[in-house]
């Protein structure tokens, strides 16, 4: 990557997701908003300490990039994560049995690391995350602890 392009990753964001998530000991559960409008909710795994395949991930700012599998097809790829590699955003609706530290787009929660619907839930996200890709927009996700509401 030249210079002028990794300055523009490290310094600049066209469009960005922001991740509320609220802990529990079972599960974690998001909510995920583009540009301030509600896009899904998410599952993840509860937090342990960021160990790999258990635990979801620290919070904190990470850029978003087009990934493709066989298993997963589309999604995508959470970038540059403190000790963690391979960092998806794919579909999943019971975090324990189908989550290695990734993060599933839902529908809706119906339980705790539970979600129905995540495959449209993906779509949608896709269709707004690609566009700006496509755009050469560079798109960050923001993942912080839910604000408590007064």
């Amino acid at each position: 990557m030249d210079p002028t392009t990794r300055y523009r990753w490290l310094t600049s964001v066209d469009c960005k997701l922001v991740l509320s998530r609220i802990y529990f000991p079972d599960g974690t559960q998001g909510v995920l908003e583009w540009n301030g409008t509600l896009v899904c909710y998410t599952i993840e795994l509860p937090w342990l300490g960021n160990q790999r395949r258990i635990s979801c991930i620290p919070e904190g700012d990470y850029f978003l990039k087009k990934r493709y599998s066989t298993k997963f097809g589309w999604h995508l790829h959470v970038l540059h994560v403190p000790g963690r590699d391979l960092i998806l955003i794919h579909p999943a609706n019971d975090a324990k049995k189908e989550l290695r530290g990734c993060i599933a787009p839902v529908s809706q929660h119906t339980g705790i690391g539970k979600g129905s619907s995540s495959r449209i839930a993906l779509e949608k996200l896709k269709t707004l995350v690609y566009a700006a890709l496509e755009r050469n927009e560079i798109v960050k996700i923001s993942i912080q602890s839910k604000k408590a509401s007064v």
